[in-house]
């Protein structure tokens, strides 16, 4: 029972954590946009949108890597805030490298945007910390035994 709690707060994390991630691509993504003076206020429907989008984009890409820092960290009971940032610069970086050309004869990335890998790997980075608030900081406890409960106070004698 408790394994079965244990893998819907994984989800929820997950989905908390892509959800934060895609924010944050399509804020520092259109930030240039939205401090151009001339461009006027920006519509609400079309950055839910976009969020919306963001967040389909960040879940698909990192659920795989995702699963496996999950399981690792279960396995193992990591705990450590540090960790789960680590993991998720990681699986930033992955998603964005994922998706950038790689030559095999000179086994280089062509036509890597430095700032939108920062982005991808900052994104990963926040989106690690969500989860670690959620899922992260009881990682491994389903494993251990219930603590049996304290006997109740000796009744006063008269």
């Amino acid at each position: 029972m408790a394994l079965i709690v244990r893998l819907f707060v994984i989800a929820f994390g997950f989905l908390a954590a892509s959800l934060v991630a895609g924010m944050i691509v399509v804020i520092a993504i259109m930030f240039p946009e939205f401090s151009n003076l001339g461009a006027g206020p920006a519509d609400e429907g079309v950055f839910q949108i976009l969020v919306g989008f963001g967040f389909i984009f960040i879940s698909g890409f990192a659920l795989l890597p995702a699963v496996i820092i999950a399981l690792i960290t279960e396995a193992f009971s990591i705990r450590g805030a540090l960790a789960y940032a680590i993991g998720g610069a990681v699986v930033g970086a992955a998603c964005y490298l994922s998706l950038v050309p790689f030559d095999t004869d000179t086994w280089q990335f062509n036509g890597i945007v430095h700032r939108h890998l920062e982005i991808m790997t900052g994104a990963g980075i926040v989106a690690g910390l969500v989860y670690w608030m959620i899922a992260g900081r009881t990682a491994g406890a389903w494993r251990e035994p219930r603590r049996p409960p304290r006997p109740p106070p000796p009744m006063p004698s008269q």
